[in-house]
């Protein structure tokens, strides 16, 4: 009996886990439930097969692209190239980028593309002709567009594949002015702007400052202030799990006590060095073996390993009605989309264990691709017009200081007051403000209505209220009368 209670429980869809979600939140703000309806609609699903040549055959291939939200324009989501991608993924994780854009405040619609394919199985010339036919597909039936559909990097992309849809849309499209924005991710020499491949893992790093510079938040989800030598486990190596360890390993000090990939898990209790672990990884494509830790061969064992942050970053469902209850971290910390199910949430929030949700923590990536849009559109990098005057501004700084001292400065210190913002300054400034502002307006929702105990529940309560506001400025939904 128990055992059938489990698997009726797993048998929901990611897309079905989402619009509960949003329900929760329609009914905590006191929503009405047909604007709520409204947002939840995905608004165009288009699903392609196409044929492609190849050396000495021919291989049909079945993709999809997403729209879920056209209230703001354009749509935008990552490109995932996986043998797991399939339509009801594509919605869902077509939804969360448009609740991800709100809650960032990024003036764009959520969407999400998908093509059925293990990359590993072709070479580069074929994935490059595939990417080319798939944009090609998509670029005929008007789903890609700097104004209207706007994809970028995801699982199985990278900014390769990124730069072989700009350049099949330039050929397409040549006298689009605005060609550029048509994707995002792009490699920097093409259209694309420092600090997007790491912005996901970055946008975590600042997610987890932010909440640790609020002591009540910290207090609640059961540890000590500071970042400093906190416990973390990480899920997934890959781009965003490799960064967002980076950056928390060298920059804030946490100790990274285990790391799990698909082959199973390192620990060390004393701290693993993200950067060895990585190399090592690329070098052997597997963990096992790895010197001065202990590999263990079940990785999603290791996700039950005590710790103060446990951030998975790899796939949705990593964390299910099967292993909820034996979670031991203090905080999760949702890096990848979807990793915990609507039951495990469920499991987890009873079990007052802090969850900062995927539609916050993994909102980098979309914040720094709307950068380089914007970039794009000026046809200006960020900071050509101010960098020197600011360097001007800064040395006029020193001089005063030493006039008024008469004491030079260090020369070091005289760098750094006199040092003009770069690009890859300014994209970071601008990252770190959304995730900020972002957390601050979870806290305050969670205010408002004091009967909203959880990061989630707030977080969806604040996208919806922002969409609901857009569809009631655009007259397709009715106000509520006070």
């Amino acid at each position: 009996m128990a055992s059938n209670s489990i698997n009726s429980k797993e048998k929901m869809s990611f897309r079905e886990g989402v619009d509960l979600m949003v329900d929760r939140a329609t009914l905590a703000i006191g929503l009405n439930p047909d604007t709520a309806k409204i947002i939840q609609a995905c608004n165009a699903v288009l699903q392609l097969k196409f044929p492609v040549r190849l050396s000495n055959r021919v291989e049909v291939f079945t993709g999809w692209w997403a729209a879920h939200s056209a209230h703001r324009l354009p749509a935008k989501g990552g490109l995932r190239y996986s043998m797991m991608v399939n339509q009801d993924e594509i919605e869902a994780l077509a939804a969360l980028m448009t609740y991800k854009c709100a809650i960032a405040d990024i003036p764009f619609g959520g969407a999400k593309g998908g093509l059925m394919i293990n990359p590993s199985n072709y070479t580069e010339d074929e994935l490059r002709e595939i990417t080319r036919r798939f944009t090609m597909e998509l670029a005929r039936k008007g789903f890609i567009n700097p104004a209207a559909n706007v994809p970028a990097p995801d699982m199985g992309t990278s900014s390769r594949e990124m730069a072989w849809i700009a350049d099949t849309y330039k050929t397409l499209f040549p006298e689009d002015l605005n060609q550029n924005a048509c994707v995002t991710g792009k490699p920097v020499n093409r259209g694309g702007i420092a600090g997007r491949t790491e912005a996901t893992g970055k946008g975590v790093q600042y997610a987890l400052q932010e909440f640790f510079r609020h002591p009540d938040a910290v207090e609640n989800a059961g540890m000590e202030d500071g970042l400093s030598n906190k416990r973390v486990v990480i899920q997934g190596l890959g781009n965003v799990g490799f960064h967002s360890a980076k950056f928390l390993h060298e920059q804030d000090k946490v100790r990274i006590t285990a790391i799990i990939e698909r082959d199973g898990a390192v620990i060390n209790d004393d701290g693993l060095n993200v950067h060895d672990v990585r190399q090592y990884l690329v070098e052997t494509g597997s963990l096992k073996g790895f010197p001065a830790a202990e590999y263990h061969e079940n990785g999603a064992e290791v996700l039950e390993k005590e710790c103060d942050i446990l951030i998975p970053a790899a796939l949705e469902s990593q964390i299910h009605f099967g292993n909820a209850m034996r979670i031991q971290a203090k905080l999760i910390v949702e890096a990848a989309n979807g990793p915990v199910t609507y039951e495990a949430n469920e499991i987890l929030l009873n079990r007052n264990i802090a969850i900062l949700p995927d539609i916050y923590v993994n909102a980098g990536g979309v914040t720094v691709s709307y950068f380089e849009w914007t970039r794009n559109l000026s046809h200006m990098r960020f900071g050509r017009l101010q960098r020197r005057y600011d360097e001007l501004r800064g040395q006029n700084l020193v001089a005063a200081m030493e006039a008024l001292t008469q004491k030079e400065l260090p020369d070091d210190v005289d760098r750094e007051i006199s040092r003009g913002a770069s690009e890859l300054d300014l994209v970071r400034s601008g990252l770190d403000d959304t995730m900020r502002m972002a957390f601050q307006d979870l806290r305050e929702i969670m205010k408002t209505y004091p009967h909203i105990k959880d990061y989630r529940t707030a977080a969806y309560a604040i996208a919806i209220t922002k969409i609901a506001q857009s569809y009631y400025d655009l007259g397709l939904a009715e106000p509520p009368s006070n």
